[in-house]
């Protein structure tokens, strides 16, 4: 579990393909101390596993579906990308509940500068659009960001200077893909109401075991 405020970046060295899999070899502009093999590093907001480490330089492994439903396979050798190390028990939260599973990609349509500002605006799938909410959470890259407004494919966040500064968001150009996180709660509120409403029209499709047989045997008739 992660948090969606982002602790450095790293680079990728190189991106070794294995079938559909693939190993990434990142180093970090920041310290990676006791960093543990299996441990858990959102990259770009992906969660990945350690399964290497030498300094500031780590191994990850890539699974295929990671591959196709992120940006990661996407990206050329020198590529900067989010890190972000797993939530301790204790620590403050001061993003929300990021999970480091990419829900899809979405991709920047404009930018515009308000005060020290900036506005981004985001196209996704409807698919994605119906988990993000004015005012909600959502992770872009790994960044957990507020949303300013949104419509029926689309969303738009600001992004404050300390933002802008210590994660790559201001690099994005317009047409560029982002990895998206919604906001886990909203999913499992639909999960829990569908799933709900479901078990009620099967029960109810389901005849009646009141019938005149019923009542004639508990002494009705």
């Amino acid at each position: 579990m992660f948090t969606g405020l982002i602790q450095g970046t790293g680079t990728l060295l190189k991106i070794d393909r294995q079938g559909v899999d693939a190993k990434m070899v990142i180093r970090a502009n920041f310290a990676l101390e006791d960093l543990a093999l299996g441990e858990s590093i959102a990259v770009d907001g992906a969660c990945l596993t350690v399964a290497a480490s030498q300094g500031s330089v780590f191994t990850a492994d890539v699974s295929g579906e990671t591959l196709n439903r992120t940006t990661l396979g996407r990206k050329p050798t020198g590529s900067r990308l989010n890190l972000e190390r797993a939530l301790r028990l204790g620590d403050r939260l001061g993003g929300h509940l990021v999970s480091g599973h990419v829900d899809g990609i979405g991709t920047l349509l404009d930018r515009v500068r308000e005060g020290r500002s900036r506005r981004l605006f985001f196209q996704v799938s409807e698919e994605l659009a119906r988990y993000i909410v004015e005012k909600g959470s959502v992770a872009i890259n790994g960044i957990s960001l507020t949303v300013n407004g949104c419509e029926v494919d689309r969303f738009d966040v600001n992004i404050v200077p300390h933002t802008a500064r210590e994660t790559t968001i201001e690099e994005l150009r317009k047409g560029e893909a982002v990895n998206i996180e919604t906001d886990i709660i909203g999913k499992y509120v639909e999960r829990m109401l569908t799933g709900w409403q479901q078990k009620l029209s099967e029960k109810s499709a389901q005849p009646s075991r009141i019938n005149t047989d019923f009542l004639a045997k508990h002494g009705f008739f």
